[in-house]
C-alpha cells in the first residue's frame, strides 16, 4: 500500500481497503499532484471493495490536477460492485480504467509514443 514512484513520471497509488485510510491515501496524492504535477498516476483499486462519495471526490480532484497539467489518471484493478458505483455515478465515461497495473502502465507508455501522437 501507499504511494511510489514507478518511474521518473509514473506514480503509483495503492489504495488500502480500509475507508479513512484510503481516503487520508488520496489526500496526499493530492497533495504532492498539487505541488508538483509531472507525472502520470495509476491508482490500484484492487483491496477495494466498495468506494464512498469522499473518495470519488478526491478522485476527481485528482484527475483535474493531473488534466491542467497534460498528464493522466488511470484507474485499475476496479471491483465490479466499485465500477458500478461509477456507472451509477455517471462516473464510468470520466475516468480511464485498465484491467491491472500491467495494463495502465501500457497505456500510459502508448500514449507517450510518437506513433500515438501523430494525426
Amino acid at each position: 500500500m501507499g504511494i511510489a514512484n514507478l518511474s521518473d513520471e509514473i506514480i503509483l497509488v495503492d489504495l488500502p481497503s480500509e475507508g479513512s485510510a484510503r481516503a487520508d491515501e488520496l489526500k496526499k496524492a493530492n497533495d504532492i499532484i498539487g505541488k508538483n504535477c509531472t507525472c502520470d498516476v495509476v491508482v490500484d483499486l484492487s483491496k477495494v471493495e466498495i468506494i464512498h462519495s469522499w473518495n470519488i471526490s478526491n478522485l476527481l480532484i485528482l484527475r483535474s490536477l493531473l488534466q491542467d497539467a497534460g498528464r493522466q489518471l488511470i484507474l485499475c484493478s476496479v471491483t465490479t460492485v466499485t465500477r458500478c458505483i461509477f456507472t451509477v455515478a455517471g462516473l464510468s465515461e470520466v475516468f480511464v480504467f485498465a484491467d491491472d497495473r500491467s495494463a495502465a502502465l501500457e497505456m500510459i507508455r502508448s500514449s507517450k509514443s510518437p506513433a500515438s501522437t501523430k494525426s
